[in-house]
């Protein structure tokens, strides 16, 4: 059986740090199982705002919660309504006094997390596995990473595509992983980011790649969420995301492809009838 190691499990302390920061001897196996529940309900309620990870820190009977984000006004929403709303249902089902803190990512398109949940989303939406990863690929290097590696697998008749660059032991990577839900079942999908070579962070470097998000610039985007929901209410429709070039040029190649396919699967019906 392989042997494999965590890729974060041999850096903690060096250049990485824990997503849980409290110690209780006592009471660990309860408070492991609270800091999952609070993870589970967090990623599911925050599905669109690209949560990378979300770091917890007690002490005592106060909670406080780190949700690491690159859409800090989705995860605010319409006049901080979103983060209230999220902070009160966290302390019910805690029963401790909680601080919600959202820590924007600077660069999204170098943190292995939400380089995954992009590849799996793409693929929930039949994009091609092989497209999904080089475009995720592409963005990676595009954004300074320095190698990537990408893999899928599942139902994917047995293909593998995988990219990397500089792995060593001591160098900064970043890895992530998460599942596609598709009709066939389930495809995993594991991304490696290389980013630099480098052997110990101080808690300065640390903290380079997110910031926190400060009260003033908290209510701006909570007014700009409100803005745009009531412009879209306003238009009778939902406010969505407006799509960049690229995404457009993908969803047309998309397009072009299923059409493709869809010929070549009536001419080869066509051709077996006669």
């Amino acid at each position: 059986m392989g042997q494999k190691v965590h890729p974060k499990g041999i850096r903690l302390g060096y250049i990485k740090d824990w997503d849980s920061r409290w110690f209780n001897m006592r009471e660990m196996p309860a408070l492991i199982e609270e800091d999952h529940k609070i993870r589970t309900f967090l990623k599911d309620r925050l599905k669109l705002a690209a949560v990378s990870k979300i770091g917890i820190e007690r002490t005592g009977n106060y909670l406080r919660v780190n949700v690491f984000t690159a859409r800090p006004g989705i995860v605010i929403g319409k006049k901080g309504a979103d983060i209230e709303g999220l902070r009160t249902a966290v302390e019910a089902m805690t029963g401790r006094k909680t601080t919600i803190n959202v820590m924007e990512i600077k660069r999204p398109e170098l943190d292995a997390q939400l380089v995954a949940e992009g590849v799996a989303m793409q693929l929930e939406k039949q994009v091609g596995f092989r497209r999904a990863m080089k475009k995720s690929i592409e963005r990676a290097m595009q954004g300074g990473a320095l190698g990537i590696k990408v893999q899928v697998a599942g139902r994917l008749g047995g293909a593998e595509i995988a990219r990397a660059e500089g792995l060593q032991r001591h160098a900064d990577i970043d890895y992530g992983f998460t599942e596609a839900h598709i009709t066939m079942g389930r495809i995993g999908v594991k991304v490696w980011i290389f980013r630099k070579e480098l052997f110990k962070k101080t808690d300065a470097e640390l903290m380079e790649d997110v910031r926190l998000i400060e009260k003033e610039k908290m209510e701006e985007l909570a007014k700009q969420a409100a803005e745009t929901a009531n412009a879209a209410e306003d238009a009778g429709i939902l406010p969505v995301e407006p799509a960049g070039p690229e995404d457009e040029v993908l969803e047309e190649k998309v397009l072009k492809d299923i059409e493709k396919s869809e010929d070549e699967t009536l001419r080869r019906r066509s051709d077996l009838k006669e």
